[in-house]
């Protein structure tokens, strides 16, 4: 699987000259492409070009007396091999600025239908444009409602605007974008429990907690999440997302949310010392089976555990087990 779009840097001295013969014309020879000037104003201090490939790629390059920053979603050049990759954070910030707005642009012309959405856009810029799950990514959203039962995509979409524009995971946006994958087959079970992450984190946040994603522990795992409070207990908190029944081999409701449950519980979760809340988002049950969950609210074999489902409209139900070290609105 490819990663999500990243720079590369390359140290340097460039000229108009260096960039159409190391960068433009083998791009040139081998998918052919043309050469333009880039739709929106460089930064300050730097000249660039976009490179538009037949095959409907893009690339990136702009450049100043200290080097080159190259962003694209197709062949790298081999001039450009050994150079090293950097994040949208890493880079300095005009550069990074310029190219978002470049590749904002972009996917809101390839894709209008996600222009009303400008920070879900921009969140998932680097999947949405990534090399092999640029269409994926999209599909995921437009035809499949982010993995929501039963629900209208823009519902879909204005849920997630709605809690990413609040920031709170934008520090961590490559990290948890980067979840989605960026593979160029749609994987409905993979992409949907990545978003039981993004749920995990609302609801954390509509509690008053402030979610830090990927915390590592001494048994070499990583943690989905810390719940951080301004003073007191920080609980640990893992995700995980059952399918429905109509999609898995488990024959009711309540047994598909055991039989997720035991395999984190078994694997993950056994080798740490307790002191994990664990966090089930059914989400991707139809109001039927959601109920049946809620009328027999079965046990997941880990206290403490919350068990939940979001909708769209904002909804939240749930119910825990155990003595959960959190106040959540359920």
């Amino acid at each position: 699987m490819a990663r999500p779009l990243r720079f590369r840097h390359a140290p340097g001295r460039w000229t108009d000259g260096r960039v159409r013969a190391e960068v433009f014309e083998p791009l040139d020879d081998n998918l052919g492409a043309t050469s333009r000037r880039p739709w929106f104003k460089p930064p300050d201090g730097y000249a660039a070009r976009r490179f538009d490939v037949d095959n409907g790629d893009t690339a990136l390059f702009c450049w100043n007396d200290d080097g080159g920053y190259w962003l694209g979603n197709t062949e790298t050049p081999s001039s450009l091999w050994r150079t090293e990759k950097y994040g949208f954070t890493e880079v300095p910030g005009p550069v990074a600025d310029w190219a978002e707005r470049e590749l904002l642009a972009e996917l809101h012309e390839q894709s209008p239908w996600l222009e009303p959405y400008p920070h879900l856009s921009w969140f998932f810029l680097p999947v949405f444009l990534s090399k092999d799950g640029r269409w994926t990514t999209r599909e995921f959203f437009d035809d499949h409602a982010a993995g929501f039962p039963d629900a209208d995509r823009d519902d879909a979409l204005a849920f997630y605007e709605e809690f990413l524009s609040t920031g709170v995971l934008d520090d961590d946006r490559e990290t948890m974008a980067g979840k989605l994958g960026t593979s160029e087959r749609l994987d409905l079970t993979r992409m949907a429990a990545t978003m039981g992450e993004f749920h995990a984190a609302k609801l954390l946040v509509d509690a008053g907690y402030d979610p830090r994603p990927e915390i590592e522990v001494t048994t070499g795992h990583s943690i989905d999440f810390q719940a951080r409070t301004d003073g007191g207990e920080q609980p640990l908190v893992e995700v995980t997302r059952p399918l429905p029944p109509n999609r898995r081999s488990a024959g009711t409701p309540a047994a598909a949310v055991r039989d997720t449950a035991k395999t984190k519980t078994d694997g993950q979760l056994s080798a740490h010392a307790g002191g994990v809340v664990l966090f089930v988002d059914c989400s991707s049950f139809p109001d039927d089976d959601w109920l049946a969950i809620d009328g027999e609210r079965p046990d997941v074999g880990h206290r403490p555990a919350v068990v939940y489902r979001l909708r769209p409209d904002g909804r939240t139900m749930g119910y825990t087990k155990g003595a959960v070290p959190l106040e959540l609105n359920l």
